[in-house]
Parts: C-alpha cells; sequence; structure tokens
C-alpha cells in the first residue's frame, strides 16, 4: 500500500470530485439568481437609489440611535 501511484490516483480523483461538485453548485446558484430576478422583474420592482430626503432622514435616526445607546451605556456626550 505505499505505492505512489496509487496515492496520486486517488488524490486527482478526489480533486476533480471536488472541482465537479464545485461547478455544479456554481452553476445551481447562478440558476437560483436568475430565478429571483425573473420573479422581481415580474412584480414590477427597480431597485433605485434613494432620494436625498431619505438619506438625510436614515442619518437623522442613526444619530439618535447613537446617541440613546450612548445615554443607555452612561456615556456623556
Amino acid at each position: 500500500m505505499t505505492d505512489p501511484a496509487l496515492y496520486a490516483m486517488i488524490a486527482l480523483s478526489s480533486l476533480a470530485a471536488i472541482a465537479i461538485l464545485a461547478i455544479a453548485g456554481l452553476r445551481g446558484f447562478n440558476g437560483w439568481l436568475s430565478l429571483q430576478r425573473a420573479q422581481l422583474d415580474l412584480r414590477g420592482e427597480t431597485t433605485t437609489a434613494p432620494s436625498p430626503m431619505n438619506r438625510i432622514e436614515i442619518a437623522d435616526l442613526k444619530e439618535r440611535i447613537r446617541k440613546l445607546e450612548a445615554i443607555a451605556a452612561g456615556v456623556d456626550l
């Protein structure tokens, strides 16, 4: 059982099996992404950048949360 050719053959077979599984998994994942994109297109949803007003409101809310967390932690601002 110390034949180097046997170990090389087992290693190459294992590597080939892992490569085949990885390729199959990636193709399946790409198919799933395509399906999700198609479903979003059917809903008519589009991804657009938030308006400047929304960004300001979000930044304001984040600042309020930061201040409330500081108060809860007992940190003086």
